[in-house]
This record gives C-alpha cells, sequence and structure tokens, in this order.
C-alpha cells in the first residue's frame, strides 16, 4: 500500500516508553494515569490531537483495552497515530509468574504500557505544526531544554 514507507512505518525507531505494573484493582486508574501522561505531552507541544479506544477486533493478543493518540497532519489533512497505551491486565504477570501480596491473598499483577514519545513521529508533527519560512520554530516549552527558538538552513 502507499503507507509502507517513510518516517512512520520505519522498522526501528526510538521512542520513550513508560511500563507500569500494578494491583489488578488499580490496573484501570493506572491505565488512565498514563494516558493522561501522554494528552500532556502531545498537548503541551501545542499538537492537536484526539484520543481513540481502539476497538477490540483491532487490538494484539495480550491488549485488552488500547488507546492511541492521534496527532492531526495538516498535509495529509488526516490524524496519524502518534502514541499509544495499552491494558494487558494479567497477560503477562501469568506467563512470569508475577504476583502481589494482597489482602486478598496472592493475585498476579497488571501490567501496562504507553508510548510517552516516538521521537521520529513527533519531530514530523513538530514539523508539520511548527514550520515558517523554511525554518522550525521551536515550541515554548522546549525551549528551556534546546535554548534556541529556531532551527534553519545555514
Amino acid at each position: 500500500g502507499k503507507d509502507t514507507r517513510g518516517i512512520f512505518r520505519v522498522h526501528q525507531f526510538d521512542k520513550v516508553e513508560m511500563f507500569a505494573w500494578t494491583e489488578p484493582d488499580k490496573s484501570d486508574d493506572e491505565h488512565a494515569r498514563l494516558l493522561g501522561i501522554e494528552e500532556q505531552l502531545v498537548g503541551d507541544l501545542g499538537i492537536p490531537y484526539r484520543v481513540v479506544n481502539v476497538a477490540a477486533g483491532d487490538l494484539g493478543a495480550a491488549a485488552v483495552k488500547k488507546y492511541d493518540i492521534e496527532g492531526w497532519l495538516p498535509s495529509e489533512q488526516r490524524y496519524r497515530e502518534l502514541t499509544s497505551c495499552s491494558n494487558y491486565r494479567d497477560f503477562s504477570a501469568r506467563r512470569l509468574d508475577t504476583r502481589v501480596k494482597t489482602d486478598q491473598g496472592s493475585r498476579f499483577v497488571h501490567t501496562l504500557n504507553g508510548t510517552a514519545c516516538a521521537i521520529g513521529r513527533t519531530l514530523v508533527f513538530l514539523w508539520e505544526h511548527y514550520q515558517e519560512d523554511g525554518a522550525l520554530v521551536v515550541p515554548d516549552v522546549l525551549r528551556p531544554y534546546t535554548g534556541f527558538e529556531r532551527v534553519s538552513r545555514p
């Protein structure tokens, strides 16, 4: 298909991933917390986005629930996946025999993960939203870390 090349479909990429192991009765709250972190990061960068509750038929074998954050790409006039956040409940813990002691006895932990930042994809969204006269205007939230306001050709 037409969407098999480019920065969105590379075979290797860098990202910052969040992982959580939690007591079973707290996994839904932890899932919401991880999603909230992702939303804050995308929102602070000023990228228009939406949250998609992924349909059960589109989940991998291990995930019980998954959210994708899709950012708006003006050049394509559509939303594209930027991050995802999944709750695997006890799928991995059963295979690893990872348990937690609770008032109800020993129970399998619930495992979750979320993408804090997919570096390449995030750069695409920044280029799309912050390009000005052939230069990239650095978002305000990143300026204390970069020490500059623009990235341009010499």
